[in-house]
């Protein structure tokens, strides 16, 4: 099969017009055109995640996080980022991204993370756009199975999300939650349509220092775990393709990136 075809799958499931105006979705480097064996998925295009696919003869690398967020300037090969893009293509690795188009999508990254707290009832939390007659949000909302003191439940997030730390913003942690609001990867800005959905406690990733303080003016309970959580989306999109491969007969290998693509370190 092509790469078109796995991509031209993804999209119904997807679409690129439900991202976020300006997010450098699809196609990040190689060709759609080139056949595809085998495909590994991962959150975010490091170095080491392309060692990796180079080591298990993958030609095909499906992405959560897009491998150029900031054009290169050069292709100077002393620079690590600069030497990724040119084993890429020494080794004809396609490369494609999808980033907020599957934090929106309908059983997407964020109802795959609400499902991971086992959250009941849930919505959309902020409002981003109708397209193809639906409305799609960024984050969702919905209740705990039982509610529970706010720094067990953060502990329990801990847990779930296989986190050694995180942060908790709050002028109460032993306030007992029930409604939960969560949204993958940088959501500060976002917290407001938490508030607005009466959320007893908002998880997002990379809340900035004087965001946090506006947080507590505002009396909202924040978990920060970080932005890698959003790994889950390794094991899912392998269960698609999985199912998509055994449907449409392609004949290719998915497997998961075993790296750990977390920069931060608990110590």
């Amino acid at each position: 099969m092509k790469g078109i075809d796995l991509v031209s799958r993804f999209e119904q499931f997807a679409p690129k017009d439900i991202a976020v105006k300006g997010d450098p979705v699809g196609l990040q480097i190689g060709s759609l055109d080139a056949e595809v064996h085998k495909v590994v998925t991962t959150l975010d295009v490091r170095p080491e995640v392309v060692d990796e696919a180079i080591d298990h003869n993958v030609d095909f690398i499906f992405a959560h996080h897009p491998v150029m967020f900031r054009p290169a300037k050069n292709l100077d090969l002393s620079v690590p980022q600069n030497m990724m893009y040119a084993k890429l293509i020494k080794h004809n690795i396609t490369v494609y991204a999808a980033h907020t188009n599957l934090d929106n999508a309908f059983d997407g990254m964020n109802d795959w993370l609400a499902e991971a707290l086992q959250l009941q009832n849930t919505e959309g939390l902020s409002f981003m756009l109708n397209k193809h007659d639906k409305d799609f949000y960024m984050g969702r909302i919905g209740e705990l199975v039982a509610e529970m003191p706010l720094n067990e439940f953060a502990n329990l997030c801990k847990q779930i999300f296989n986190v050694k730390g995180l942060r908790l913003i709050s002028n109460n942690p032993q306030k007992i939650v029930k409604r939960v609001a969560i949204l993958g990867g940088d959501g500060g800005k976002f917290y407001h349509d938490a508030i607005k959905k009466h959320a007893d406690v908002y998880i997002t990733g990379d809340v900035y220092y004087h965001t946090g303080h506006d947080m507590l003016a505002d009396g909202i309970s924040v978990i920060d775990p970080g932005h890698h959580i959003e790994s889950i989306c390794k094991q899912k999109l392998l269960k698609i393709f999985s199912n998509w491969n055994h449907q449409y007969e392609w004949n290719i290998e998915v497997i998961a990136s075993k790296i750990n693509t977390d920069p931060f370190t608990f110590i």
